[in-house]
Formats: structure tokens, C-alpha cells, sequence
């Protein structure tokens, strides 16, 4: 699995943030699962990515709520 930046993050429509966050949190499923064999290093980068995703959507929302005012 790659690092997913922010820049990918922003060139993305919000429809792949959303399909990109369901298979994200799949992985760290299946990844805590397989944790005692691979180690976490794994799980901090999902968490680390989905929570870009999340930072990125709620500054979007935010954007989106001062410009209607």
C-alpha cells in the first residue's frame, strides 16, 4: 500500500475520497487481524491516511458553509 498525500487527496472527487475511505478501513481490519505477524507500522499509516481524508472533508464542509454565508 502506498502513502496517499495530501495533494491525491485534493485531486480526488468526493466520491473516491468515499470509495478510497470503505477500502481503507477494510485494510485495517484485515490488517489488525495480521497484526501479530506483521507488526503496526502498517496500521498507523491506514490510520494515519484515513484520518487526511477526514481532516480534508471537514475543511471542505467548512469552506462550503462560509462561502453560502
Amino acid at each position: 500500500m502506498a502513502s496517499l498525500k495530501m495533494k491525491d487527496i485534493q485531486n480526488m472527487n468526493k466520491e473516491d475520497r468515499e470509495k478510497k475511505l470503505k477500502e481503507l478501513k477494510l485494510e485495517l481490519i484485515k490488517s489488525k487481524v495480521g497484526a501479530s505477524k506483521t507488526g503496526s507500522s502498517k496500521i498507523k499509516e491506514i490510520k494515519k491516511i484515513i484520518a487526511r481524508i477526514h481532516t480534508f472533508n471537514k475543511s471542505k464542509v467548512k469552506k462550503e458553509a462560509l462561502k453560502k454565508k
